[in-house]
């Protein structure tokens, strides 16, 4: 019996739900929808298929596709507001999955979705494809005519990337609306419902250093002859202080209030080595989410196992920046470029060249969505919501949110930090994903309720 009526039992509603929706977990699972380069395009253009046949059972009866060059199709569905007076919610997923990587490290089949205590195991099942579930369940659990009006935005090429990214500003009308319901992340940890309400932005720089028209022997040259490496080493470690904060002038960092990690937490999390320690001051708050974060992410240099005694007369590195949510990229980017141009290691200049730039954001959470969305967490897990950050970046979100700039941006998911996503042995709970459905349900009834409220005030 689906629940039509505020007065309903939810919690009976999304109980009888389950054994369908977790069968259709397996069956989306099961197609192995890379949208990465060199990989088949057949398999994402299935699981779309799919999923336009899941909704249409749910009750949409409005669903397009969007095609944009060079990236796999978006499905767009849309159920009007039952009333004048109700708002509408623009829910968003993707469908396509990381590759699986080294399959060896899996301990099953990524593609076969695999039994584990209290869940699934498979690639894309907690990232994105359990938050592509928990729609479909509040959409069955009323009966495809929920009390808000919906947008349905599920994208198949989010993991590599893609133009859908800066596309809905060109297009704001098909995108209006009075909250979304970003749900491509999750718990801080099973069991504790989770509001993010910032994403670090992210950019890139390239810097290295040419000394020598070629390799020179180190025994007749080395102690003179400038090493490109040594140069380049050397302007790398002034990036960062003897604690291992950022020392790059001009990089925003805030003290971080929300809840976080415990070290124990983190340092199981991130596979630290036993007593190595974790790098930088302060919370690991303002370390992961309010404060930046350069790493080198490569390195052209000769390798240990090819090493010939010889000054290295080239060298080059990558750098990725993770900056404060609310610092403009440009800026960001723009202090490491200036910090390392200044730089002139042993008296030799640098060649620096700044790279791609995604923004940050941060989200307001005084209205009356984020209310319903405190409530409505609270009902499912029973304890209060609690907020946080991710390093991470949804490039997505800031093109959403210029197509709907008074729209509240809601980011929470069946995911929790512990699920292995973009890893070996990727997994979702099942508690996890009921209690995510429950939310989103609970969340379309109670914003409803505060917006009509409102409406009438």
């Amino acid at each position: 019996m689906a629940a039509t009526d505020p007065d309903n039992d939810l919690r009976a509603t999304v109980d009888e739900l389950m054994d369908g929706l977790r069968s259709d977990l397996e069956r989306l699972a099961a197609i192995p929808s890379v949208a990465f380069p060199g990989f088949p395009g057949q398999p994402v253009r299935e699981a779309h298929d799919l999923l336009v046949g899941l909704l249409r059972d749910a009750g949409v009866e409005h669903i397009e596709r969007i095609d944009l060059p060079d990236t796999a199709p978006v499905v767009f569905g849309e159920i009007p507001p039952p009333t004048p007076d109700a708002p509408t919610v623009l829910l968003y997923s993707h469908y396509d999955v990381q590759p699986p990587g080294d399959e060896s490290l899996w301990l099953s089949p990524p593609f076969e979705p695999t039994p584990v205590e209290g869940g699934l195991r498979a690639r894309g099942i907690a990232d994105d494809k359990s938050n592509v579930i928990a729609h479909l369940g509040m959409l069955r659990a009323f009966n495809g005519r929920p009390p808000v009006g919906i947008k349905i935005v599920f994208e198949g090429q989010e993991e590599y990337g893609s133009p859908f990214d800066t596309y809905p500003p060109t297009d704001p009308e098909r995108f209006a609306c009075d909250a979304m319901v970003i749900a491509d992340l999750g718990n801080l940890r099973p069991g504790t419902p989770t509001l993010t309400t910032g994403l670090r932005g992210a950019a890139e720089v390239v810097v290295e250093v040419r000394t020598l028209k070629e390799p020179r022997h180190s025994g007749e040259f080395g102690g003179a002859a400038p090493d490109a490496l040594l140069v380049l080493l050397k302007a790398l470690s002034t990036l960062h202080d003897v604690h291992g904060d950022v020392a790059v002038e001009g990089l925003r960092r805030d003290e971080w209030t929300g809840t976080t990690y415990t070290e124990e937490e983190f340092r199981d999390l991130a596979g630290v080595e036993p007593g190595v320690p974790l790098i930088g001051s302060g919370t690991l708050g303002e370390r992961l989410w309010s404060g930046p974060a350069i790493t080198v992410i490569g390195l052209d240099a000769p390798t240990v196992e090819h090493a010939a005694s010889a000054v290295v007369p080239y060298a080059r590195a990558k750098l990725n920046l993770r900056f404060h949510p609310r610092q403009d990229p440009r800026e960001a980017q723009a202090a490491l470029v200036a910090h390392l141009s200044a730089l002139k290691p042993f008296g030799i200049p640098l060649t620096v060249t700044p790279g791609d730039t995604g923004p940050g954001y941060e989200a307001a959470t005084g209205g009356p969505a984020y209310r319903a969305a405190r409530a409505a967490l609270k009902e499912a897990w029973g304890t209060e919501a609690s907020y946080v950050a991710t390093g991470g970046s949804i490039p997505l979100v800031n093109g959403l949110a210029q197509a709907a700039p008074g729209a509240e941006v809601l980011l929470f998911g069946a995911q929790d930090s512990m699920c292995n996503l973009h890893a070996p042995n990727e997994r979702v709970l099942f508690s996890e994903l009921r209690a995510t459905v429950l939310a989103m349900c609970a969340f379309a009834r109670e914003y409803a309720a505060d917006f009509r409220r409102g409406e009438s005030a």
